[in-house]
């Protein structure tokens, strides 16, 4: 709260205590004891019968600021807390009798005699303050309770300085309102509201944040001492700070001087335990209170606290502007339970530790989604979310270079840059073969199923155009030419061989049949943001079509995309954007229906399930559909112990390594990257990221039911339309291709083999029986037998 609002120092009648004394001298306050409302009527008559009878009747009073706190999904643990103002209401019965008296004893005590204005203690202040004693007061709790809920209420700056200036008009408008107050609320009401609202230094408004700060206690907990230590800063919380040398002796003579004595007079204390609480320390410290995300319960709960402080700050049911949205979540008292996963997380930042340094450039980051609900079970990372200390800083020297040269320092081991989720100028990070998910499933949209084969080479020459100057051109060409990881590749792929075995050539190719716009379509339908300029750029349905390397995983995405994503698998096609949000109730209790967009179909149900048939073959489970051929980080099976799907991802030169894996109950996605400097020259490998997450899976799978992945409704979408193969056996090779090509395969001339066959004739075919229509038919090119003449037949030429 603005100073404006905490100043109490020396509040003076000034003017009104002249206007005021004519009307004591006329006998109101004689009449005052016996019917208080004559008095005040005497008392406007004085200071100005129309200004009072103008103010409204009744007091439009809102509510304080409160706390907001932030609770993990077992909504018990604190995560985090927002506030303008540290302040949350409670009940009187949740305060110390002690607190209660001796705050009457400092500030009002003839509060439960008078009926909101104590015009006897108004005339002795007049006089006081006249004959040049140290100036008093007059304002009862009543009062004081009325201006500030006056300031609390205002809409524009006049009405805050309407308030709280020290001029007659706002003195009799607090009489008026206070005596209003008091034909509506008894004594114990107002003095609650008192005690939850007024300051207490320290940035520390109510009885409750008090009671924190200063002594760590609930308020109900409030000794003697303790309690008219609190009563006594109230009259001028900056002058009577005991954390000062000077305000130490200030507070410590109000209360052992005028407070604690001042209970005794009430009768609420006997003359021992006045001389007990005398004795108690005042303390010359306090206790700071967390606020937002850097000074979140346990640290590595500090992504998770960012992630949902931006969601909250985009939502526009929690106001039209930032401004509006950020004074609601630090004033509105909000009980916000999220879906953090408190074990999840310990268990992800505990596999983390143990992989990896925080303070390595490398970042090895963890996100978690439940599939079918997106709601965000743990961000982890191998660094402590704060901010890094110019004075004494930690952090090392960017491994940027060019800030390196500048002296700048990088961000590790301490950041607070939303590094799994992005925003800001955090775009993500080039997450590799991953990617390759989305065009299998556009692929399977546009009819291809999962059986469809491509013949592949060790480098394949696309029909996508880039520089000639580029490494990736095909020799004296604008072509892109893509290779496969450490070479090789080269066979008949279909989508289950060839994502088990992440084959680029595969890949490339199909995309190229299916469509580039297609493949990014479906990337979007299943949440990928293109958060980088150039990405969102190219992902424009006028461009998409050109954006061959798309299926290899060169647009930049977050951890938390990519987990979200591949749960849009799980959940049969079902994407649910993520969240962090369980529920929030408002201060007195009710739901809000926020924190859930509906979830919506990005692909057909069979669509799903067939995709994710084909993407168990990359984590060593087996395939329901088909067979898979080999793995990329085949033993992340073995180690979860449950059905689980998922893919790898390597970046060209190795620049980051993903994995992602997943069950029908969580999915993971892991990415180790140097968030400072993408363009690094380290070669980062799958040694790390990939136990990280499998382990964290495993951990989270743990005693949990095996669930199986359910198959698609038909078997179409996986083997599609099944052509007979024509028998070509020892058939010459001319003649051979014409059958199959005229049967619609897509031919091509293999090894040669030992064959009862004459040599140079067709020994068969591979597959044989039947394939998918359009699919690859090698023929297999028969030696003959030892020693046999081949005949003479014309040349083959190439494959069409």
């Amino acid at each position: 709260m603005s100073s404006w609002v905490r100043r109490r120092d020396h509040n003076v009648f000034v003017n009104a205590f002249n206007m005021l004394i004519c009307g004591l001298i006329a006998g109101v306050v004689v009449a005052a004891a016996a019917f208080p409302f004559a008095a005040m009527s005497g008392l406007a008559a004085k200071a100005g019968q129309q200004t009072f009878a103008s103010l409204p009747s009744e007091l439009k009073a809102f509510r304080s600021p409160q706390i907001s706190r932030i609770y993990a999904a077992d909504n018990r643990t604190q995560v985090a807390q927002f506030y303008d103002e540290f302040r949350s209401d409670v009940p009187l019965k949740e305060m110390s009798p002690f607190m209660r008296d001796a705050m009457v004893a400092a500030e009002d005590r003839q509060f439960y005699q008078h009926h909101g204005v104590d015009l006897k203690g108004a005339a002795r202040a007049l006089v006081n303050n006249r004959n040049g004693g140290q100036k008093q007061g007059a304002s009862t709790i009543t009062m004081q309770w009325v201006r500030i809920s006056l300031a609390y209420s205002a809409t524009k700056p006049q009405d805050v300085i309407d308030a709280t200036e020290d001029a007659p008009k706002r003195k009799v408008a607090e009489m008026k309102y206070a005596l209003e107050v008091e034909k509506q609320l008894s004594k114990d009401q107002i003095l609650e509201r008192y005690l939850n609202i007024v300051p207490f230094g320290k940035q520390t408004y109510g009885i409750y944040a008090a009671s924190r700060v200063y002594f760590n206690k609930k308020p109900k907990d409030l000794t003697i001492g303790e309690a008219a230590l609190l009563a006594a800063i109230v009259k001028a919380p900056s002058a009577y700070d005991p954390t000062d040398p000077d305000g130490y002796e200030l507070i410590r003579q109000r209360r052992n001087a005028y407070v604690i004595p001042g209970m005794v007079e009430m009768g609420a204390i006997t003359r021992a335990q006045a001389d007990a609480a005398l004795k108690e320390a005042i303390p010359r410290k306090v206790r700071p209170m967390s606020n937002g995300c850097v000074s979140v319960a346990k640290n590595n709960w500090g992504f998770f606290c960012d992630y949902f402080y931006r969601w909250w700050m985009e939502r526009k049911e929690f106001g039209p502007t930032p401004y509006d949205r950020e004074r609601r979540l630090k004033s509105g008292g909000y009980r916000i339970t999220t879906t953090l996963d408190v074990k999840a997380q310990k268990q992800a930042r505990d596999r983390i530790g143990d992989l990896i340094s925080e303070k390595n450039k490398n970042a090895l980051l963890l996100a978690a989604v439940e599939p079918g609900t997106g709601k965000v079970r743990m961000l982890a990372a191998n660094r402590r979310y704060k901010l890094d200390d110019p004075d004494d800083p930690q952090n090392a020297i960017s491994s940027d270079p060019r800030k390196a040269r500048k002296g700048i320092r990088g961000s590790y081991p301490n950041t607070t840059n939303p590094l799994l989720t992005g925003g800001g100028d955090i775009t993500g990070y080039q997450a590799g073969s991953v990617m390759k998910m989305f065009t299998i499933v556009a692929a399977l949209e546009q009819g291809y199923p999962l059986a469809y084969t491509i013949r592949t080479q060790s480098r394949y020459r696309s029909r996508y155009i880039i520089e000639s100057s580029n490494d990736a051109a095909c020799p004296g060409t604008h072509f892109w030419c893509p290779s496969n990881a450490g070479g090789g590749g080269e066979g008949v792929f279909n989508m289950w061989t060839g994502l088990g075995r992440s084959i680029n050539t595969y890949f490339v190719p199909l995309e190229e049949r299916v469509g580039a716009e297609k493949v990014v379509s479906a990337a979007k339908r299943f949440g990928i943001q293109f958060r980088e300029p150039d990405d969102a750029l190219l992902a424009e349905p006028g461009n998409a079509h050109q954006w061959g390397a798309f299926t290899l995983g060169v647009s930049a995405t977050t951890p938390l995309d990519m987990a979200n994503a591949y749960a849009t698998l799980a959940a049969d096609g079902m994407y649910c954007p993520p969240t962090p949000i369980e529920r929030i109730a408002t201060r007195d209790g009710d739901q809000l229906d926020v924190g859930r967009s509906p979830c919506v179909r990005a692909t057909a149900k069979d669509v799903a399930r067939a995709a994710l048939d084909a993407a168990r073959c990359p984590v060593g489970d087996s395939a329901q559909l088909g067979r898979c051929g080999g793995s990329t980080a085949g033993i992340t099976r073995s180690v979860v112990g449950h059905p689980v799907f998922g893919k790898t991802g390597t970046t060209d030169r190795d620049r980051t390594a993903s994995l992602i894996a997943g069950t029908t109950a969580l999915v993971v996605a892991g990415y180790l990257v140097n968030p400072d400097y993408q363009n690094h020259r380290d070669r980062l490998d799958h040694d790390q990221v990939n136990p990280a997450v499998y382990r964290t899976l495993a951990d989270y799978m743990e005693g949990r039911p095996r669930e199986s992945f359910k198959r698609p409704s038909s078997g179409r979408i996986a083997f599609g339309d099944q052509r007979s193969i024509p028998d070509v056996e020892c058939d010459p090779m001319p003649r051979a291709r014409d059958r199959l090509e005229d049967a619609g395969f897509d031919v091509w001339r293999g090894q040669e083999v030992e064959s009862d066959c004459p040599a140079g004739t067709a020994a068969g075919t591979e597959p044989s029986g039947r394939t998918v229509k359009n699919g690859v038919v090698v023929i297999q090119v028969s030696k003959g037998r030892r020693g046999a003449s081949p005949p003479i037949f014309p040349p083959i030429g190439p494959p069409r």
